[in-house]
């Protein structure tokens, strides 16, 4: 049984001189792969590296929404060339998005605007950061005649919203936060969304599942999401893996056996 981390910051300090244990940690729990997101311009060249040190590691790159004033119209001219080179490993646009408490939203606003419109002229999917925004997101999406694929990640919004976003094109990406209890609306949309919109994510070293202190989050938990998630869903989770590993495949335009078996 395998499955893939859709979002994992594997390049974030915490994981300074423990990134390959934990690595291999989660391959012995039946990780095949994840999905480094980049956060600022600084940092692109961080995550870039730290996919490229072993097999089945890959990586967006993005100006995250709490990090939006310290970039310039450069910094998107920058990533607008970046992802025009195809790099190798480099499979999405993200993260990017809105967040209503963290900054300013209105200064937020123009800036995942302007990375939407990036990704759909250079054809790559949106991994996309929303807190609290989740009509504000389908909005801009929407105004946008968004076609592509994108990852909602970390979603704790209702099911209406979901739906809205999944009929918009997005995924919704499934973490730790469904091990908790008390997220019965997060836990209550997850087990009624259709299995093929959703994704497995850990966004470690945050969004830690019961049980693992706060900040220490691994994509060696990963696998007590799927069973949180196979638990709420009342199934089993040797049936809801290999669709969850086929939806991840979907969202990043991997074939069968570019990424696992």
């Amino acid at each position: 049984m395998q499955f893939i981390d859709a979002h994992c910051h594997l390049d974030f300090p915490r994981f300074d001189g423990c990134r390959e244990a934990e690595l291999s940690k989660a391959r012995r729990e039946g990780l095949a792969g994840l999905v480094i997101p980049g956060v600022r311009r600084g940092h692109w060249g961080r995550v870039r590296d730290t996919a490229h040190a072993q097999d089945g590691l890959y990586y967006c790159l993005g100006i995250h929404p709490w990090f939006v004033a310290e970039h310039s119209d450069d910094d998107l001219r920058a990533l607008d060339e970046a992802l025009g080179e195809r790099p190798d490993r480099c499979v999405a646009l993200g993260e990017c998005g809105l967040d209503r408490l963290h900054g300013d939203l209105d200064a937020q606003l123009p800036w995942f605007e302007a990375q939407v419109a990036i990704a759909a002229r250079r054809q790559f999917p949106l991994v996309i950061h929303s807190v609290r925004t989740h009509d504000e997101v389908h909005g801009v999406l929407n105004r946008a005649r968004w076609r592509g694929r994108a990852l909602v990640h970390g979603f704790s919004g209702s099911y209406q919203q979901a739906c809205k976003l999944v009929d918009q094109g997005c995924f919704i990406g499934v973490g730790g936060v469904i091990t908790h209890p008390r997220a019965r609306k997060t836990r209550e949309t997850m087990t009624r969304l259709p299995v093929d919109s959703l994704v497995l994510e850990t966004d470690a070293p945050d969004m830690a599942p019961e049980g693992v202190e706060r900040g220490r989050n691994s994509p060696a938990y990963l696998g007590r999401v799927l069973e949180a998630l196979a638990e709420l869903r009342g199934e089993t989770v040797a049936s809801l893996a290999p669709r969850l590993l086929d939806n991840v495949r979907r969202l990043y335009g991997w074939q069968p056996g570019d990424v696992g078996e």
